[in-house]
């Protein structure tokens, strides 16, 4: 491990995986000062072919907070021209002192790495070069290490420790492996690393002897499966083999493309997803429903048949009062009626001792006081442009304004390390409509920041990673628009910024975002469901995308000219279409299990720490269940697709 300076960094390096939010909690030999910084981890091959894991701090990295304008906020990322080289932001500035940055980058070999570790509920990595000693720690702010471990076990051969499932030793073959490594690429017969494969075979094959042979031999289909879609963009095959092999493929015809050869024809397979089922919205929780999940004291007895509801129909207008409560985490929902109203009290007291404290700060403590006068400022400023056009928000000297600027103010009171940011009073202003209380808007919409904290941070790291899981699960879901967006520079999602900062809150009029918001709150069927909204408006649009030839700034045109004309239930079934079909493919990847909240195959890292799901329930291509086996199941059946719904008592609910 070492750091590193201007001089010592090759031209030619490529970022291969990057990850924002990245804090650094210990390194060895590093300055005490240096610690508790935020930055960037990567994965780096440099310009000899050597890879190795890089932390960047975020001092290389700059901010133009003044770009961040609420109806056109665009990531404002930097262009790295090559490491090594000054770095300048997208205006052409110089980053500030540099030299002394670049000297704190930490850098560690994979060639060198022996020793890695996940802990605290997969948020934190512990890289070790020698036995016994971790030489540096990172803490990842946003989501957990997952994706991160996932790609840098396509770069190294891991095996978990018995004695700790979450620590990963990194092996290296031996001279037997190397050998049998180099007799099947004299083959020529796989397209990809045939390192990964030598040794994906010698690992499998003691516990699963007959399907990794059959595994290992089936490559030689891919030849045909492949076409011409080698290494060089050729493969010899002998006229016999390609004979008797394309005989056995004549009943995939209608699946299939012909690549002509001089000597022969061969058949080539692309994966492609199953069937997009359709799936119909269900009515809304009633109030009878909602009443008959309750016990006889106000306990809501079944709470994940609650959400089953909600995710399938949302809620009735007459009871979101109080239903947004519990879903918000502000009402807990085992606690009696009594409890509740004991819960009310405190919480009250709570709310009016933190808005006394900035209520009864004199005009000389808030000149002394620079950023909670500019956090001030900002507030007054957006709330005066908050939904003016509603009758709840519209006219001069409107008290419901003053109330939604006092819920603000005091929320910066409650979490002064995030403040206010442009935003906030998009999501506030249609809590403070329905529920009309100061103290009850204030809790619910510290329960929604909780959900959505890291859209609002000051680096973006949160509002990146977004954007990135968008794309792959674009690339992955919709090829064909991904290819699209990646000819016309668009791949980095930037256009829909907005859409994910404030939770599509103006794409939609105040009654279908009621409607939307409530259903997203549920988490349910994964987690990311939001992503997957993104996924279904675009791929809705992809037609007029392609066949119009948009680039970004006519896409991102065309995503604002959708405010207000997206229907919230057709999204919606889409949305959750696209998921039952991407969970049934075949071809489903560790990246994409990881970012829908599902349990990786082989890919990705081990389970959170606290989370033990050995025995959950797995569908036929490994997918978990929803729901552990102490919950009682039953199925419903929606045009041929089998939709798992807890308990009897809510499916006689949904019928």
């Amino acid at each position: 491990m070492s750091s590193s300076s201007v001089e010592d960094i090759p031209e030619q390096c490529k970022d291969i995986f990057t990850q924002d939010g990245v804090l650094l909690k210990a390194c060895a030999g590093r300055p005490i000062t240096d610690l508790n910084s935020i930055g960037m981890l990567c994965i780096v091959q440099n310009g000899d072919g050597s890879k190795c894991i890089e932390w960047r701090p975020n001092d290389l990295i700059t901010i133009d907070s003044d770009t961040q304008d609420q109806e056109w906020a665009v990531v404002n990322t930097i262009e790295i021209i090559s490491i090594g080289r000054r770095q300048r932001t997208l205006s052409g500035n110089m980053t500030s002192d540099y030299a002394t940055a670049r000297a704190r980058i930490i850098k560690i070999s994979l060639d060198e790495l022996k020793t890695f570790k996940v802990t605290r509920n997969s948020q934190q990595m512990h890289f070790s070069t020698k036995p016994g000693v971790w030489q540096a720690t990172f803490y990842f702010q946003h989501g957990h290490a997952e994706m991160f471990v996932a790609n840098l076990k396509n770069h190294l051969k891991t095996a978990k420790t018995r004695h700790d499932r979450n620590t990963y030793v990194v092996v290296e073959p031996n001279q037997e492996s190397l050998d049998l490594n180099r007799s099947f690429a004299e083959l020529n017969i796989f397209t990809e690393n045939t390192t990964d494969v030598v040794w994906n075979l010698v690992s499998n094959f003691k516990q699963r002897p007959y399907e990794t042979t059959m595994e290992a031999f089936s490559k030689l289909t891919d030849i045909v499966y492949y076409g011409n879609e080698g290494v060089n963009g050729k493969r010899d095959v002998s006229e016999e083999v390609a004979d008797l092999l394309t005989k056995s493929m004549s009943g995939l015809e209608d699946a299939t493309t012909v690549t002509k050869s001089d000597e022969y024809e061969v058949i080539s397979v692309k994966p492609t997803l199953p069937p997009r089922p359709n799936i119909p919205r269900g009515s809304p929780l009633s109030t009878e429903k909602w009443e008959g999940l309750q016990d006889t004291e106000g306990r809501i007895i079944e709470v994940d048949g609650v959400r089953q509801l909600i995710f399938r129909g949302g809620v009735a207008h007459s009871i979101r009062q109080s239903v947004w409560k519990y879903l918000l985490d502000y009402h807990p929902w085992n606690m009696s009626h009594s409890e509740l109203r004991s819960l009310r009290k405190k919480k009250s007291e709570e709310y009016f001792s933190m808005k006394l404290q900035w209520r009864s700060m004199t005009e000389g403590q808030e000149n002394r006081f620079t950023e909670y006068r500019d956090r001030k400022s900002l507030v007054e400023k957006d709330v005066n442009r908050t939904d003016r056009t509603h009758p709840f928000f519209a006219g001069d000297n409107n008290p419901n304004l003053l109330m939604l600027q006092d819920i603000l103010m005091t929320y910066v009171m409650y979490n002064f390390d995030l403040g206010y940011v442009q935003g906030m009073s998009d999501i506030l202003a249609p809590l403070l409509l329905l529920l009309g209380n100061e103290v009850d808007s204030f809790w619910c919409f510290v329960g929604f920041m909780d959900k959505i904290a890291s859209n609002f941070d000051m680096d973006q790291a949160g509002m990146k990673q977004q954007l990135l899981q968008l794309q792959q699960l674009i690339t992955f879901a919709s090829p064909g628009l991904a290819q699209h967006l990646a000819a016309k520079d668009s791949a980095n999602m930037y256009f829909c910024f907005r859409w994910l900062l404030v939770w599509f809150k103006r794409e939609f009029s105040h009654r279908d975002i009621m409607r939307l918001w409530e259903v997203l709150w549920t988490g349910l069927p994964c987690a990311n469901f939001h992503l997957l909204i993104c996924v279904a408006i675009l791929d809705a649009e992809k037609d007029v995308l392609i066949s119009r030839d948009y680039g970004f700034t006519e896409i991102l045109k065309h995503v604002n000219d959708l405010s207000m004309s997206l229907d919230v239930d057709t999204i919606l079934s889409a949305a959750e279409g696209i998921y039952h079909q991407v969970v049934s493919a075949p071809h489903l990847t560790d990246q994409i299990r990881i970012i829908l909240g599902l349990t990786p195959l082989g890919g990705g890292s081990a389970p959170p720490e606290d989370t033990d799901d050995e025995d959950a329930p797995t569908t036929a291509n490994g997918t978990t269940s929803m729901f552990g086996q102490d919950i009682e199941e039953d199925t419903l059946e929606y045009n041929g697709l089998e939709i798992t719904i807890v308990t009897k008592t809510v499916w006689a609910l949904l019928a």
